[in-house]
This record gives structure tokens, sequence and C-alpha cells, in this order.
């Protein structure tokens, strides 16, 4: 029997099945943690709706301290596990926000919904059955210097903008953070070779006395990156590669959509380009073939309709996806493909939530 147990961990209760605890203790017994705390930390936060920790990643990289996580997911939880050191707390909204520790900046990508009123009374009810409620919870009892909210692009225009008015609504005037514009920031200008875009979301608290236009957004920092850059430097396993049937009935459905005015369909890439955005599902790699022509064994090693085919065609591998995200090669992977796809898809882009964290960070440390 795996019974649980709980332990008060930094003033907050957790409860940890007996496998996670003894995984813990041998990492910091072997000090096998690959990405530990700062010794001398400049400042601290909170990772909220923090998948497989990209966005930690990048605050500590700064120098932050992160004194507490939430991921609802358990085998995301279960990397995010073997890579801090910590399990992070599960559903958000049964979290008590007056047990978390207090904390410079939250940090949070929270996932995109609709809200019944678009931003009329600036009160908490206006976001209340969303996640993002849970976000305003937490900063109005906490009152963190600063926040990083990270979304999806196709929040600008969700419910004809109304999504983005109430949640702009809320922390101006419901919670009187200082909110500079949002802007959406493409993954590919900061060190990736991928086009992903995203809206970030910065405030601070208004006693610091930093106004809207004391912060600014960071500019490119880095174009040059290609697929090439990111591919395994050894050739890949033949399950990568597409069976000739597969590839077959990924052209009749891409014919197919294009015959109804749809352009959607798989796409093979240019090693010297960039790809399309990761997602999670099979679109997500799909849309992101690249032809490898290494492999010599055309064995299958999984059960495949027709042959492996010969031109090359493959997907990407976990770990050239985790490169595409900015993820480090020493982050570990040790779910399945599937899941691995997944947290990679559902994460961020650490080079560009760095690049723009060091702007908000600065402000912080400086007043």
């Amino acid at each position: 029997m795996n019974a649980n147990v709980v332990i008060k961990e930094d003033g907050v209760k957790k409860t940890f099945s007996k496998g996670q605890i003894h995984l813990i203790d041998k990492m910091i017994l072997t000090g096998d943690i690959p990405f530990p705390a700062p010794k001398n930390s400049k400042f601290t936060f909170i990772d909220l709706f923090a998948g497989i920790g990209g966005m930690r990643i990048a605050f500590q990289n700064l120098g932050g301290k992160c004194v507490f996580s939430s991921e609802i997911d358990e085998k995301t939880q279960k990397t995010y596990t073997l890579n801090f050191g910590e399990v992070p707390d599960g559903d958000i909204t049964k979290i008590n926000e007056n047990k978390i520790p207090d904390h410079d900046i939250l940090v949070g990508g929270f996932p995109c919904q609709a809200f019944s009123i678009a931003g009329k009374r600036g009160g908490f009810d206006d976001t209340r059955g969303t996640l993002f409620f849970d976000v305003a919870r937490i900063i109005k009892a906490k009152q963190p210097k600063a926040f990083f909210l990270e979304n999806v692009k196709g929040l600008i225009n969700h419910r004809g903008g109304k999504t983005l008015a109430t949640i702009l609504n809320v922390l101006r005037n419901g919670l009187g953070y200082v909110v500079p514009e949002p802007k959406i920031m493409n993954a590919k200008n900061f060190g990736v070779p991928q086009n992903r875009e995203r809206i970030f979301i910065v405030g601070f608290r208004c006693d610091l006395g930093i106004k809207e236009e004391d912060f600014s957004y960071p500019e490119p920092t880095d174009t040059t990156k290609t697929i090439r850059d990111i591919m395994e430097k050894v050739p890949v396993s033949a399950k990568y590669y597409l069976s000739t049937q597969y590839i077959e009935c990924l052209q009749k459905h891409k014919k197919r959509n294009e015959a109804r005015g749809n352009g959607f369909g798989y796409e093979i890439k240019d090693l010297d380009g960039i790809s399309n955005t990761i997602v999670t599902g099979g679109m997500g790699r799909e849309r992101n073939l690249i032809i490898d022509s290494r492999l010599k064994d055309f064995t299958p090693v999984t059960h495949i309709k027709g042959e492996v085919n010969r031109k090359g065609i493959r997907r990407m591998t976990p770990r050239e996806w985790a490169r595409l995200q900015g993820f480090p090669d020493f982050f570990k992977i040790e779910v399945a493909d599937v899941s691995a796809y997944k947290q990679f898809g559902n994460s961020v882009a650490i080079p560009a939530i760095q690049a723009t964290a060091k702007n908000l960070i600065e402000k912080i440390i400086e007043e």
C-alpha cells in the first residue's frame, strides 16, 4: 500500500506519496537536482500553473528563489520534481492563498477562459469561476511587488477582446497595480527557431512608484537560429520516422482540406528555417516534420502499417522540442514520448520569458 504522507513545507501543508518522498530524498542525498535554487537569491517568486518549470528556469537564471509552486497534472508534476527537487502543489482552486509564502513576484501562465462580465465592475466577481480568479485572489492576499503572466496570442481577441479587458480591469482597478499595455512576443526573436507568439502581461504594485512608461519590453536578441541548430547530433531511432502508409494518409488528408479551402495539413520544414508553433496533439508534430537522411537501419521498432519511409521524413524528437523551447540538454525527460510532447508543447519559450523578466526585475530591484 502506497499511503500518502502530509509534510509541512515552508508553512504550507503538502501531501506526498512515499514514492515521491523517496525520490526527493535520493535527489537531495546525491545532489542530483538539475536546477537547484540559487544560494544567494536576489528576489523570491512563486510559480503558478507551473507546467514543467519553463518560467521557473528563466527566473532562477536571473537570481530568483522559488518559494511555492502549483501544477495539477500528475505526470507533469513528475517531470517538475525530477528537475527541481520538489513536488508542486496541486489544484490551485483548492489552495488557501493566505498560506502561500510571501514573495516578490507572482509568475504564471494561466489558461484562457471566457468571463461572463466584460470588466464593468472591476472586481473579482467579473472573473469568478475562472482560473484567473485564483491568480487575482492570490495577488490580493499576498501583494507581490510585481507579476508576470503569460497566455496564448488569441487572448487579445478572445470574445471580441472582452476577456482581456476584464483581466486588465481587475489588475488595474480591482487590485490597483500599474500594468503597462500587454505585448505579443515571438520566441523566434530570442534565440530559438520557433514561430511562437504569446502575450505577456506584467504589473507593478502601485506604491513602488513605477509608471507604465518606465517599463519596456525587450527588443529581439537573436534571430539567427534555425532547426538545424537544435537537431540531434547523432541519428535517431527509426520510431521517429513516418511509415509509408502514414505519409500517404497525411497527403490525402491535406488534399481533402485544400479542396474545401482549408489550408491545414502536414508540413515538412526547411532545416535552415524555423518551426511552426509546437502544440499538444498530433498537429504539433505533423506540422513540424523534417527530412533527416542519416537513418541506415529501417527495421521498425514499433508496430506500424507499411514500412519505414526511405525519404528521411521524421518527427522531431522530444529533446528537439525541448531545445525549441530553450530548455538546456540536462533537463530531465523521463516520461513516455506522448507525455513529453504534451509537456513541452504546453510549456514556454524560456529565452523570451527571461529577456522580459530581466527588464521587470531590474525595476523592482532598482526600487
